[in-house]
Order: C-alpha cells, then sequence, then structure tokens
C-alpha cells in the first residue's frame, strides 16, 4: 500500500475527491466529483445519459486511472492497489457478456474459480431465485434472469464492498422487489454497496444516501429526504367560476415562490406546503367556492432530479456529507 494512502479501518470506505475523467478527443466527463460511502450504507448515484455515472464507477472499480483527482476504496487506489482490493469487491456490470452456450451451473462454477474464497455456487444462485435454474443454457435465460445471474457471480466472494450498475434493468416488478430485499439484507449484514439506476423510485427506496450527476457534476446530495427538501412541493386546481388569478390572496403571503395558470387551472410551488395549502382552503371557504381538481403534493425525488436535469445552471457543491 502506498504511503499517503489512508488504512481501511476509516468509516468510509469509499472516498471521492475532485475526480476527473477525460476521454480522448479532450471530452471531460466527469469535472471535479466529490463524494464519500460510509461502511454499511448503500449509496446511489443518479443522472442522466451522459452525466458521468459510468465513468465515476469504472474509477472506483479500478478499470482505468483517474485523469485528476483521487479516489480511496477500502484505503487503496483500486487501480494502482488492484491487488488489495479486487478480492474484497464485487462487481455486477450493466452487462456480464457470458459464453452462451455455458449452463449457468457451469457458468457460476466458472466464475466460482476466479474468486478467492468463495461462497458455494448453489448458495449464490439460491440468493437470486436461480437455484431451479443451474442446468439451464445462459442463452435461454431472460433478459431478467441474466440480470440476477450477474448479481449472483457478484455475490460469490462475499465482498466487503458490491458495485451493481443499474442492477434492476429488465426485472419484471417482483423480481425488482425481491433484488431490493436482498441488497436491504447485504446492507444490514455488513456489506457497503454503491449503485447506479435509472429508477428513482428504486433510490428513493433503497439508497441511505445518493448523489445526483449532471453533466459531470454533483449537481445535488444527501439522503432522499434530504434532496427533496431542497425543491418546492405543489398545489393545483381550479378557479371556482367567475373567480381570476387576482382574485386570490397575494400568493407571496401564502408562502408561494412560484405561480403559473393554464386556462382555468392554477399552480403554484412552495416550500411550505402546510400553510399555503391551510390559508387557500381558508380563503376557498371564506369566499364560499369550490376548488376543483385540488391536488396538493410533496416535493419527490423525480421532480428534484428532472429539476436538475432541465437547468443546467443548477447549484453544485464539491464536498456533500451525510
Amino acid at each position: 500500500m502506498e504511503a499517503t494512502e489512508a488504512t481501511d479501518t476509516s468509516e468510509h470506505v469509499i472516498e471521492v475527491t475532485d475526480l476527473r475523467r477525460v476521454y480522448r478527443g479532450g471530452f471531460e466527463a466527469v469535472r471535479g466529483v466529490t463524494f464519500h460511502v460510509d461502511r454499511g450504507e448503500i449509496f446511489a448515484l443518479l443522472g442522466t445519459n451522459g452525466a458521468g455515472k459510468t465513468s465515476t464507477v469504472e474509477l472506483l472499480e479500478g478499470l482505468a486511472p483517474p485523469d485528476g483527482g483521487h479516489v480511496r476504496v477500502l484505503g487503496h487506489d483500486p487501480y494502482t492497489g488492484r491487488a488489495a482490493v479486487r478480492p474484497r469487491t464485487g462487481v455486477m456490470l450493466q452487462e456480464g457478456g457470458f459464453p452462451s452456450e455455458l449452463t449457468v451451473g457451469e457458468t457460476a462454477r466458472m466464475w466460482a474459480g476466479c474468486v478467492s474464497g468463495a461462497r458455494p455456487v448453489r448458495e449464490a444462485l439460491a440468493l437470486v431465485g436461480l437455484e431451479q435454474r443451474t442446468d439451464v443454457r445462459v442463452k435461454q435465460l431472460s433478459g431478467g434472469e441474466r440480470r440476477r445471474l450477474d448479481l449472483a457471480l457478484a455475490l460469490l466472494g462475499e465482498p466487503e464492498v458490491l458495485f451493481l450498475d443499474e442492477p434492476t434493468t429488465g426485472l419484471d416488478a417482483e423480481g425488482r422487489r425481491d433484488t431490493w430485499e436482498l441488497v436491504r439484507t447485504l446492507r444490514d449484514g455488513g456489506t457497503t454497496v454503491l449503485l447506479t439506476t435509472h429508477y428513482l423510485e428504486e433510490a428513493e427506496g433503497l439508497a441511505d444516501r445518493l448523489a445526483i450527476l449532471h453533466e459531470g457534476r454533483v449537481a445535488a446530495a444527501g439522503t432522499p429526504a434530504e434532496v427533496t427538501a431542497s425543491r418546492p412541493s405543489r398545489i393545483s386546481f381550479e378557479l371556482p367560476t367567475g373567480y381570476f388569478p387576482g382574485d386570490l390572496p397575494p400568493l407571496a403571503g401564502l408562502g408561494v415562490v412560484e405561480h403559473e395558470t393554464d386556462g382555468r387551472v392554477v399552480r403554484l410551488r412552495t416550500h411550505e406546503l402546510q400553510r399555503t395549502a391551510t390559508e387557500l382552503l381558508l380563503w376557498a371557504r371564506r369566499a364560499g367556492v369550490e376548488l376543483r381538481g385540488l391536488d396538493v403534493r410533496s416535493a419527490s425525488l423525480e421532480e428534484a432530479f428532472l429539476d436538475i436535469a432541465r437547468d443546467a445552471s443548477a447549484p453544485r457543491t464539491k464536498e456533500y456529507a451525510a
């Protein structure tokens, strides 16, 4: 281990500081990303296509050296210290690329031969519900079953750190829920999990903390609740007959930070949802009118994600803490 590296006794199992990655031609895919992942936590990386998720994860997995900044996994540089890191990590890529003529069991046994201290193949397959498909050729598996095989192989070495790149793509609803439960069980057993996903419900339900990447930078990070709390809630309703937007009480006084109208429909955004909704309903009662189509919604991770994706000037901060 290099003298400048931290030992792996740190609670920060993954440490990323001002990370940069530049591809041939000068395209900078990762532009100063900083975050950390604590021991025994599930951390999600989100972002639109081209946001830098896969480029970042490949650097964490030691597949390439960074062009700037530093990354440590279990206290080691995952590229120069690959021999120290790789036996303690599991990796599930977006696509496994296994030989199609091998059976599920043969594929798992072949992979187990490359893993130090591999758990029994049958146990790994049972974890993902493939124990009854051992003798089936890989080419005969459905897309969802292939993803489950990918996950089983990533778990063969009982990893301390598990990288999951789009782990539930192609799974049906039941398979997705089963995978979520397995990931939670691994986390509760002490495994540190870093995953990328396009399913915002998955990130919101699984992740202890997350980071949203935008154009190669961290645009927002924290717990799912912290990220959503930074976004305004929404209220929409139809104006009563004979009323116009100017007839409403002063919106700023209701805590409204943004509003728009679409014909008779009014849409409000507020950081004080309860107060805004209460004052609006009190006004309607005093006026003796009904607010048809009333819809009151708290901010969601989806809204935060879409706001960032739409806004190239979203606030960016180099360091985010839990």
